[in-house]
């Protein structure tokens, strides 16, 4: 089969040795792959694939079902599926535990299923698995125009959650709000406090309850003191850095929590709890047209590197599609 492959500073569509279909797996025939920032640090060497992962890029994909590995049993050749992946959507096969696999959900096309899986799996094991988040409860959603971002929206609008952005460009917070944000702010005019404090007075609130962060970093000590009582900050990402100093005694006096959290690295058994949570939460949203993949740009899997150049742009919202 072929695979994207980094060769020095490129990548290249080339031959690889094609996976075997162990016990509990299925073959795919990938009909599309998306990007994730995870791929970029990967290609620079800065987060290496789980032990026993494939090495290359790509952590979610759909196409067609053509192989059964031993004992599988809930899927057939032939089924249009989309999977959660620990690496290996960048080709034109892969191989991945009958776990991490759902079907494509009614009323999407197959090629557009590749925007499900990581960003959705994502948002609802941080949202309601690690914050434990309970209806009415308020969020603040930071990089809100990104894949995760505007998966937790859509889902946040359906669990009656309030939500707050942070976002790049004031065409990112208006599509945030299309898709339900009551709120935001822009990077870039300053701390997002200000803005979040004058939403929560005008919602008659406090403090906010949970905070999905991949920034880390500069926006600890802020995150920290936007949280009501007992709020949650999950932290699933570090793009401002991984080294902040914090008020332990606000930590203490909100009885705050914060949550660490990775999800590739998970070991299969939870990652199919989150598959499972999303067949029986989300899915059913999707078939009937509440919540849909966002999607700012499809290319064909050769045009990989321009693909990844467009997400380093940040000018995007949703996510990038590697077609096949």
């Amino acid at each position: 089969m072929k695979a994207i492959q980094v060769e020095g500073d490129g990548l290249v569509w080339a031959d690889f040795e094609r996976p075997v279909c162990g016990p509990g797996e299925l073959r795919i025939q990938v009909a599309a792959s998306a990007i994730n920032r995870a791929d970029l640090l990967q290609r620079g060497g800065g987060y290496p694939p789980p032990p026993g992962a494939s090495p290359i890029m790509g952590l979610e994909c759909s196409g067609t079902v053509i192989e059964l590995g031993e004992g599988v049993s809930s899927y057939a050749v032939g089924d249009e599926v989309c999977a959660l992946l620990a690496g290996g959507g960048y080709a034109e096969e892969v191989v991945v535990p009958a776990g991490q696999v759902l079907q494509v959900p009614k009323g999407v096309a197959c090629v557009d299923a590749a925007a499900l899986p990581e960003v959705f799996a994502t948002a609802y094991l941080n949202l309601y698995m690690e914050a434990a988040l309970a209806p009415t409860e308020r969020v603040i959603i930071h990089a809100g125009a990104s894949g995760v971002g505007t998966a937790a929206l859509q889902m946040l609008k359906h669990s009656n959650n309030p939500s707050f952005v942070t976002v790049g460009s004031q065409a990112k917070l208006e599509q945030c709000m299309a898709l339900g944000a009551a709120g935001g702010s822009i990077r870039h005019e300053g701390s997002f406090l200000p803005a979040v404090q004058k939403w929560l007075e005008a919602e008659g609130a406090v403090g906010v309850d949970v905070i999905l962060d991949p920034v880390g970093g500069q926006y600890l000590m802020d995150n920290l003191t936007a949280l009501g009582l007992g709020g949650r900050l999950v932290l699933i990402g570090l793009m401002s850095g991984a080294v902040a100093e914090v008020n332990l005694g606000l930590l203490m006096m909100k009885r705050t929590r914060v949550i660490g959290s990775t999800l590739r690295a998970r070991p299969i058994g939870e990652k199919a709890l989150v598959m499972d949570g999303l067949r029986r939460d989300v899915w059913p949203k999707i078939e009937s047209g509440d919540i849909a993949p966002v999607i700012e740009a499809k290319f064909p899997i050769e045009q990989t590197a321009d693909a990844h150049a467009l997400m380093v742009g940040n000018d995007t919202v949703g996510k990038i599609l590697l077609t096949l």
